[in-house]
């Protein structure tokens, strides 16, 4: 029995309209998007609008200046050793390359300067600076480079240089990360896209009470109740 036929229906109508709207929202009438994949863009593009930290960092490893570093890393396959040979090569660096096995030595400011312009590139969407420099993929580039400042970063906490692998972990996660995650990415300012960043706020709260009140509608109108 439905004991109140006004709420019933009523609910019903706004569950129905929801799905309806959530249909519309997965299809791809957000200039060639659905919903979610423009608002995820538009998000991204936002964020990287205020994640440059090149500048910043570089400033930072200038004072490594003059300070001289020798690791050794352990890569995984011979071609990603071959592939980050040329990296600290064109960044100044002396290498000895044996199979999967790299020694670099070198001035720490001069081989993160190095690492800091070719983030740099990819912030930009420069990635076929990095192509053109070392002859494959740019991605391919920044992984290499990410992955080696991880390694320069546990060997040199083993020599207990604690200052040298810090300004090596910051570079890796506010340059090279964040060039490589925001590659192709254009940046915007939230200022530019305010009302439709207003606008997607305020319907996610109404969008989520519409589908709240109309379970509660429709249950209520069945006749159930939530009693203390």
């Amino acid at each position: 029995m439905i004991a109140r036929k006004k709420e019933f229906y009523g609910g019903i109508g706004m569950i129905v309209a929801f799905f309806v709207v959530l249909a519309v929202m997965f299809m791809p009438v957000f200039k060639g998007h659905n919903a979610l994949n423009y608002l995820d863009s538009l998000y991204n593009s936002i964020s990287k609008g205020s994640a440059y930290y090149v500048p910043d960092v570089a400033k930072t490893t200038e004072g490594f200046r003059g300070k001289t570093v020798s690791v050794s890393l352990a890569l995984d396959t011979d071609a990603q050793a071959r592939q980050t040979a040329s990296l600290f090569m064109a960044a100044g660096a002396l290498v000895n390359n044996t199979g999967s096995n790299l020694k670099v030595s070198g001035d720490l400011a001069t081989i993160l300067a190095g690492c800091l312009k070719d983030a740099d590139d990819m912030y930009h969407n420069r990635g076929v600076a990095l192509s053109d420099r070392y002859g494959y993929p740019e991605r391919q580039a920044l992984f290499n480079w990410w992955t080696a400042l991880k390694l320069m970063d546990k060997d040199l906490k083993a020599q207990k240089r604690f200052d040298a692998a810090k300004v090596i972990s910051m570079v890796n996660s506010k340059a090279v990360e964040t060039a490589y995650n925001y590659y192709r990415i254009e940046p915007q300012k939230i200022g530019d896209r305010l009302g439709t960043v207003i606008f997607s706020l305020i319907f996610y709260v109404l969008y989520t009470l519409w589908y709240g009140f109309g379970i509660l509608f429709l249950f209520e109108g069945w006749g159930l109740r939530l009693e203390h």
